[in-house]
């Protein structure tokens, strides 16, 4: 079996591809001695090297808009090669926040997204206002599109909005705002080997600085991790099941991490899906996989398999 591993990629969220590629790669290595497992990056030689390759099956790793809007998965089904991970359209679907929120039928919290046009061409001091009036404050600034929580704050007060959208727009060209929903932020990691989509335990996340933003993530130390999340049991049910209904309703496929709030409640309040988790040392899926008492070799094992048999 020859499997190429692809992390890297121009996204602002390559250095974290890059840890996540050489994470699984090394696990496979160790989990399957007798594979190839090669690490590749994205350039211009790649499709004509996957081509004339022709492995047995490619991991997208890749992170950002170049990884995850569904674009690479399309050349890889052009190329006739199996890979790990959901198809082109489903993974459209969960890169944009602003559609997958509007596909999925379970709670999340009220938004509006604006294209930076928009704000521009109705001027901010209006739009700022006509915002909060709809939200109220706080609220959580991010870009509509994109990961690692580049370009998102939670805002306030009044005065800080207009550099909160300055910072989303810096990201993409739509920025998503979102009222805060107070609660327990959670990541709950589906794997799907074969049998059906399960949830790992949930991951509860608790920053030093009460923001999971992107030093957070991935700074050793800048945030405390409760595996599995300290929930009651029927509340900790709720949320997986509302990880698996996410996963389903946006048709994706053998591994995906759904990110929540819970409330005070009990409630579920869905954020955002990613079809490429991090892997990294302090990302959250392999975290929930020690807590289930897997590994990430095995897992990518078994995902790589059924990959294999799709073909």
């Amino acid at each position: 079996m020859q499997v190429v591993v692809l992390a890297g990629g121009l996204s602002p969220e390559r250095d974290v591809s890059i840890r996540s590629g050489r994470r699984v790669a090394e696990a496979l290595r160790a989990a399957a001695p007798d594979w190839e497992v090669l690490e590749r990056d994205i350039d211009a030689d790649l499709l004509g090297d996957l081509s004339s390759m022709q492995p047995d099956c490619v991991v997208p790793l890749v992170h950002g808009a170049a990884g995850e809007d569904g674009a690479l998965r399309d050349v890889l089904e052009c190329l006739g090669l199996a890979y790990v991970g959901s198809r082109p359209n489903p993974s459209r679907m969960a890169f944009d926040k602003t559609i997958a929120k509007a596909v999925v039928e379970v709670d999340t919290p009220a938004s509006v997204s604006l294209p930076h046009s928009t704000f521009r061409e109705l001027g901010a001091a209006g739009v700022l206002r006509a915002l909060d009036a709809r939200l109220g404050l706080p609220v959580v600034v991010k870009p509509a599109r994109g990961g690692s929580a580049l370009g998102a704050s939670v805002v306030r007060e009044p005065g800080d909005l207009p550099a909160a959208m300055v910072g989303a727009f810096a990201y993409g060209e739509v920025a998503l705002i979102e009222a805060f929903v107070i609660g327990m932020e959670v990541a709950i990691g589906v794997i799907d080997t074969g049998a059906g989509p399960r949830a790992l335990p949930a991951v509860e996340i608790v920053p030093d600085g009460g923001f999971y933003d992107y030093a957070a993530r991935y700074t050793a130390g800048t945030t405390e991790f409760y595996v599995p999340a300290r929930l009651a049991d029927d509340v900790a049910a709720r949320a997986a099941d509302a990880a698996v209904a996410v996963h389903s309703l946006l048709k994706l496929r053998d591994w995906s991490r759904i990110d929540f709030i819970i409330d005070a409640a009990g409630t579920p309040w869905f954020l955002e899906a990613n079809v490429a988790p991090g892997m990294t040392e302090t990302s959250l899926v392999p975290q929930a996989l020690t807590a289930a008492g897997e590994d990430i070799g095995s897992m990518m094992v078994s995902l790589v398999n059924e990959a294999v048999t799709r073909v």
